[in-house]
């Protein structure tokens, strides 16, 4: 019986400050964000990952990951992957570190996850003014 593709599903997906690999083949989650609070733009931010697993699929693809402006067009960063799944019951972590990234405008920024350049999962990421006290 030849092998056949089956899309996985995304398990989920963060945005962090990092992901470290331990000496015992886990990984650690480091700084989650939800939101970017700065009091002044432009803001960067020397490294920034998307941690995303994939689950209950079988065969080779692509994932591609981006953040994109409030414009809805400027893509701020975008990394892609290609990984395989092997079994159904199997499961893949892909970790996408960008460098460098720089927000230059307060608003709804969002975070987009696609698979074969279908569009998976898309959250908000709010870069908000905060004032110092």
């Amino acid at each position: 019986m030849p092998d056949e593709t089956i899309l996985p599903d995304l398990q989920s997906a963060l945005l962090c400050e990092d992901v470290r690999h331990e000496f015992n083949g886990m990984q650690t989650i480091v700084g989650v964000l939800n939101v970017i609070p700065t009091p002044s733009l432009p803001i960067n931010y020397m490294r920034l990952c998307i941690w995303s697993r994939w689950c209950s699929g079988s065969g080779k693809f692509r994932q591609k990951s981006r953040i994109i402006g409030v414009d809805e067009q400027q893509v701020i960063a975008q990394a892609e992957v290609e990984f395989e799944l092997k079994e159904m019951e199997g499961h893949a972590t892909n970790v996408h570190y960008f460098g460098g990234v720089q927000f230059q405008q307060f608003g709804l920024h969002h975070v987009e996850i696609f698979l074969e350049n279908e569009l998976r999962l898309r959250f908000p990421l709010p870069v908000v003014r905060v004032v110092a006290k």
